[in-house]
């Protein structure tokens, strides 16, 4: 079944779920949340869902995501209402719980809205509410709201302005709840999706990732079979990693690793990577390529553009190894689910910014590719890298894009920008270590573009660069918040890089979210 990515002998092991989305990033929230509680979620489109592929698919719980639509517009994004009468449980999310009152005979109206932290009063207990109190915080995002709803739903829980907040079938399990339980700033809301999955749904806890490893390891030699080679590109971080550890237990020798420094990675990171692969008894092709990515690089504007441009670039090394050795027929990528949805691979996804490892690759490299972590969100690579014994300054080595400093670069690509970004984001790793903080965020990083700002150096006017600091929390990328650092440590960061960065003159603090920024800035 192609609208599902676990293989079916592999997914059959575990008791799955379904979370339909409807747009916006609020889906993979929910599906992040589900596998925390232990249960396997895949994430598929609104126009691909029939009753008849949910029964098919053997799911035993399904989720209807929030969105930006309202369900009366011409263009809403409509499902299968055949899957409500499956006998599944479906639990229903902002525009999820709106969808499935319009399809059932509710009525949906526009309200005065209800944004942020909302207090909702139960009307009547539930399963789906064990240990909740009689008024609980949550976290509201809509306009739209269920004004009456359907022929045999009793409303259990009302909002602080009464609007419906919560709602169920007499008979059937389907629910509905008008707030965010997928967000940290509903606190129960995980105690909501446990009961759900447990008490309602009574799913099984069987999806731990770390628990893998040996199947992962099975699948690899099972698709490669016994005599082709595999190229893997390795970066040092440890979505490659991982991979380049599986497929060296699944294939042994037959494992060709490959390191590409394209000019383009972060101070030291070469000797770096290459030290950590080799303690994992990986050895590498190490490929010096820095002169032949710059030349191409140099004064392109366009992120795009240059993201492209590395793909290719990778993609004609690895062509030249192949050339010289013909066993190989496969290319392993460290692609994780995130990387899929953001390059716009799942259909009804916008893509969000191409990843060389998703979207760079052409046709002509002729290599079958091999994504054994495409199914994992980043947080499970680490628990899976913690079962392969890989050292714990990989495993927690905050993520880098593909196309490196490139992406840190806004304006014109030039040395002189490049190796301000490389040297100042070295400084922000340097800082944050010292204050006992890199590894409680996600990532963080320096970067530089065309404006400047006047400013006095040695008694005398200097006019340079303006350097963002980005800083960030997260737990998969796909959504992110800006951490709230201790001034003390801004304040080390400021004054040492335009103490040791003579071309910056200004340096600021990024504070906007992801939605609606992204984390790099291009």
């Amino acid at each position: 079944m192609d609208w599902l990515v676990l293989p079916e002998e592999f997914r059959n092991r575990y008791d799955l779920a379904l979370v339909v989305n409807f747009g916006g990033q609020y889906a993979h929230l929910i599906a992040r949340r589900l596998r925390e509680q232990g249960v396997y979620t895949e994430i598929v489109s609104y126009d691909t869902v029939t009753a008849e592929h949910v029964e098919r698919s053997g799911a035993r719980l399904l989720v209807l995501s929030g969105g930006p639509s309202s369900v009366y517009s011409p263009n809403a994004p409509i499902m299968d209402s055949g899957v409500l009468d499956t006998g599944i449980p479906v639990l229903g999310i902002c525009y999820g719980h709106q969808l499935i009152a319009s399809l059932l005979g509710g009525r949906v109206e526009r309200g005065r809205g209800e944004y942020g932290r909302t207090l909702v009063k139960l009307v009547e207990r539930d399963p789906l509410f064990e240990g909740w109190g009689s008024e609980e915080e949550v976290w509201m995002s809509h306009a739209d709201y269920v004004a009456e709803p359907p022929p045999g739903f009793r409303v259990l829980a009302v909002s602080e302005n009464g609007y419906i907040a919560a709602m169920r079938h007499e008979e059937k399990p389907i629910y509905g709840v008008q707030f965010h339980p997928e967000v940290r700033h509903t606190p129960k809301g995980d105690v909501l999706l446990r009961n759900y999955a447990y008490r309602v749904a009574g799913v099984s806890r069987t999806w731990k990732a770390e628990k893998l490893v040996e199947t992962l390891v099975s699948e690899i030699r099972r698709a490669v079979g016994g005599e082709d080679k595999v190229l893997v590109a390795v970066s040092g971080g440890v979505d490659s990693t991982v991979t380049a550890v599986l497929v060296r237990r699944a294939v042994g020798d037959r494992l060709v690793a490959v390191f590409v420094d394209h000019g383009l990675l972060r101070e030291g990171e070469a000797e770096e990577v290459v030290e950590a692969l080799r303690s994992l008894g990986i050895e590498l092709v190490h490929v010096d390529a820095r002169e032949r990515f710059l030349s191409k690089l140099m004064g392109v504007e366009d992120c795009e553009e240059r993201r492209r441009i590395i793909g290719e670039e990778f993609a004609r090394i690895f062509r030249e190894i192949v050339e010289r050795d013909p066993e190989i027929k496969w290319l392993a990528q460290g692609t994780t689910y995130p990387d899929i949805i953001e390059s716009g691979a799942v259909k009804g996804a916008d893509r969000i910014k191409s990843h060389h490892n998703v979207a760079g690759l052409p046709a002509w490299l002729g290599l079958r590719v091999l994504e054994p972590i495409k199914y994992f969100y980043k947080d499970e690579v680490r628990r899976i890298a913690e079962a392969l014994g890989v050292p714990k300054n990989i495993v927690y080595r905050h993520p880098f894009p593909g196309p490196g400093l490139a992406v840190r670069v806004m304006g014109k690509l030039t040395l002189e920008k490049l190796e301000v970004a490389r040297r100042a984001s070295r400084i922000v790793e340097e800082e944050l270590a010292r204050a006992g903080l890199y590894r409680s965020v996600w990532q963080a990083f320096a970067a530089v573009g065309d404006d400047r700002w006047v400013g006095v150096k040695g008694d005398q006017r200097s006019v340079g660069y303006v350097v963002t600091i980005r800083i960030v929390e997260s737990e998969d990328a796909m959504t992110a918040d800006w951490a709230r650092v201790p001034y003390e440590v801004l304040d080390r960061i400021s004054r040492r890089i335009t103490s040791e960065i003579p071309q910056v003159t200004m340096v600021t603090y990024a504070v906007t979210t992801k939605p609606p920024s992204t984390i790099e800035p291009c």
